[in-house]
């Protein structure tokens, strides 16, 4: 194992054969479920917490992914702000056109980080382009939704 250590540490670190980690030290799957944790909170606020909740009794382990994965490693990633992330979501989600409660989920997101009722609505006309009309009124329909529920007005622009 030696041998083979010092000729593929790499490979066999991400195998999980072996470990930079010394046995005192916390797991490194904790440090991304608590960054994961926090990230989903600073973002979802309560929402994302019943979503990963409510996957409990049925399967933890996407809930699981969820905080560790997309908050702890991709979310939390430094080289972009949560408000440019925030859009990129609502970007993929309006022209994907199939996640309504999730699209819902991050406009409430992006507006929690600071985004503007404005650069939502820009982003998903945007998506009229590039993934068809039937995107985009859909996803007019779910910021029209959390921003009644929020009480939030926009003027339309030209």
């Amino acid at each position: 194992m030696a041998l083979m250590t010092t000729l593929f540490p790499k490979t066999l670190l991400l195998a999980g054969i072996i470990s930079t980690t010394a046995a005192s030290d916390q797991d490194p799957r904790d440090e991304r479920r608590v960054r994961g944790e926090h990230t989903i909170a600073a973002i979802t606020g309560s929402a994302g917490t019943s979503v990963v909740d409510s996957l409990r009794d049925l399967s933890p382990e996407l809930g699981h992914w969820i905080v560790d994965f997309a908050y702890g490693d991709v979310f939390s990633r430094p080289a972009l702000s949560l408000r440019t992330r925030e859009l990129a979501t609502i970007s993929a989600l309006t022209a994907l056109g199939n996640a309504q409660p999730q699209l819902k989920v991050h406009i409430e997101g992006a507006l929690n980080v600071g985004c503007t009722p404005e650069e939502i609505i820009e982003v998903i006309i945007q998506m009229a382009v590039y993934a068809g009309f039937p995107s985009a009124l859909n996803g007019i329909g779910a910021a029209r939704e959390v921003f009644d529920r929020r009480g939030v007005k926009i003027t339309a622009t030209k």
